[in-house]
């Protein structure tokens, strides 16, 4: 069997009323769907809840769950911030950068625009604490095959050292001698 696509991604939210204006201000995302249940499908636990979907553009949707009766929402203590993301792709640099200074207008912090070489990117966080990026890709088919053929190589040598491969430092160094200096 072979996947066809990521039919929607879910996440908890605090409110789903302010989860859905939100996206739709910020990041122009259509609403698309919601219903609410007061017992889970699946598991017929009584468990109260509002699903809501929202168009994330090229056939992509994001999900939200609010629940009525669990505690706060929290995240894992033992995962720094920057790592549990998710990442949407915008077609011109124009794009992020109206994005960043739509964010910062609406008193949102954004990091970046960060260049990765094969993508420039921001990041900043949703009224639920969850990290996003907005990712333009900056990549040639000369750099994207660099990092391809290296791909395995740096993979197998950190399952073997858990020390970062250096196959693909080109990818930074520019911004390791920045920080040197």
């Amino acid at each position: 069997m072979k996947l066809s696509k990521i039919h929607h991604v879910a996440y908890r939210c605090k409110d789903a009323k302010e989860t859905v204006e939100w996206y739709a201000k910020f990041l122009h995302m259509d609403f698309q769907l919601a219903f609410a249940e007061n017992f889970v499908p699946s598991t017929k636990a009584p468990d109260p809840y509002m699903h809501i979907f929202l168009d994330a553009g090229g056939g992509n949707v994001l999900a939200f769950f609010e629940l009525a009766n669990a505690p706060e929402m929290g995240r894992d203590p033992n995962t720094p911030d920057w790592v549990q993301h998710i990442a949407f792709e915008v077609p011109e640099l124009k794009d992020l950068e109206e994005a960043k200074a739509r964010l910062l207008a609406g008193g949102i912090d954004v990091v970046g625009i960060t260049d990765h070489v094969l993508f420039k990117s921001i990041y900043f966080f949703d009224p639920n604490g969850h990290r996003l990026e907005l990712a333009l890709d900056t990549s040639t088919p000369e750099l994207a095959g660099r990092a391809e053929a290296v791909k395995w190589e740096m993979l197998e040598e950190w399952s073997r050292t858990k020390r970062a491969p250096r196959h693909a430092a080109w990818m930074h160094a520019a911004e390791l001698t920045e920080a040197s200096a």
